[in-house]
């Protein structure tokens, strides 16, 4: 690589940190905007103002307040996946994968609760609102994806698929109605 290619990588590498840094920034202040004011509460010009850019500013990051918002449920579904997934390292068996993903997802929950909060926004009734179908569709299965290893581990304990899955189901939902309460 000549001298020439070498400033241009770092030059990109510098505009991407930078980038990085201000997206990190708008996803912070978006945060607190939905924490205090809720997903309809919430404006563009609030997240600018709390982020400390116009809202013109931001627009080349995010679209639209629903798409900062997919975006920090994203993240948060990561996290959650990434405990599940530690929680199940210390698992020999498969009665302990179950116990030990049950517990890695309330775990998370318990010790993130505005993590709980931001997945309820989400809720506007019984259906969804806000958020096109296929962001929808993708946070859903980031959801699933977290909760798969319970699941997978109640079949290999003899649970049909169907089975496990209203089982799944029925733990999602005492889970978070203990979170809360």
């Amino acid at each position: 690589m000549n001298n020439a290619e070498l400033e241009q990588q770092q030059r990109r590498e510098r505009l991407e940190a930078v980038s990085d840094a201000k997206r990190t920034l708008i996803l912070n202040a978006a945060r607190d905007v939905f924490d205090s004011h809720g997903l309809d509460g919430a404006s563009m010009r609030e997240i600018a103002r709390r982020a400390g850019y116009t809202p013109g500013a931001i627009y080349s990051y995010f679209s639209s307040k629903e798409e900062i918002y997919g975006a920090l449920l994203a993240e948060s579904l990561e996290r959650l996946q990434s405990t599940v997934q530690l929680q199940l390292a210390s698992a020999d068996t498969d009665a302990e994968r179950a116990a030990c993903a049950a517990m890695g997802f309330f775990r998370f929950y318990a010790q993130h609760p505005r993590d709980l909060d931001l997945g309820l926004y989400l809720l506007g009734g019984a259906r969804p609102h806000g958020l096109t179908p296929e962001l929808n569709q993708v946070l859903n299965d980031r959801l699933y994806n977290a909760l798969a290893p319970f699941e997978r581990a109640l079949q290999a304990l003899g649970a049909s698929a169907a089975e496990a899955r209203s089982e799944t189901t029925a733990f999602f939902a005492h889970c978070v109605g203990l979170l809360i309460l």
